[in-house]
């Protein structure tokens, strides 16, 4: 067992593999603006404004600080993102998304109507980006795009190797 993972209530290090902690770590650091081991609601006004919103409402930082239990240092902080991601599939709230505009449940989409919302949403593919995706995942013979493999192998890697 890694030093991490022991001690007693630690078991949310458990939930995560090292890298993940890892980001966590980093994230955590970076919204410490202060530096003193905890994020109170100064830190969040500070990251806001580091991120391009400036004006944040007090009510909102104290919302998001009386999220956790008590001062948020590392562990609360990594519980928190723990309990709100139980249960997350990434491969379901990729598939989810893509659903939305699959309203006849067909299970793939048009490459055109993916190739405009990508472009046109968001954070905008460039027509280099769409072109490398469909490389990857090219459409069929009538134009549509199986999006299901698509989520398949965002999220789990192409095995085929």
């Amino acid at each position: 067992m890694s030093p991490i993972q022991g001690g007693a209530g630690s078991n949310v290090f458990s939930m995560f593999d090292q890298s993940q902690i890892q980001e966590f770590k980093e994230a955590f650091t970076i919204m410490d603006q202060n530096r003193d081991g905890f994020i109170d609601k100064n830190d969040l006004r500070d990251t806001f404004a580091a991120l391009g919103r400036l004006n944040v409402k007090n009510e909102e930082l104290e919302a998001m600080v009386k999220e956790a239990p008590g001062p948020i240092n590392f562990t609360v902080f990594l519980t928190m993102f723990g309990e709100k991601l139980k249960g997350t599939d990434p491969e379901d709230a990729i598939l989810h998304a893509f659903k939305i505009f699959d309203v006849e449940g067909k299970g793939f989409l048009k490459a055109d109507f993916i190739k405009e919302k990508l472009m046109t949403q968001a954070d905008r593919f460039s027509e280099e980006e769409v072109k490398q995706m469909f490389t990857a995942f090219p459409p069929d013979v009538r134009g549509n795009l199986d999006y299901k493999n698509l989520c398949y192998v965002i999220t789990h890697g192409d095995e085929k190797d």
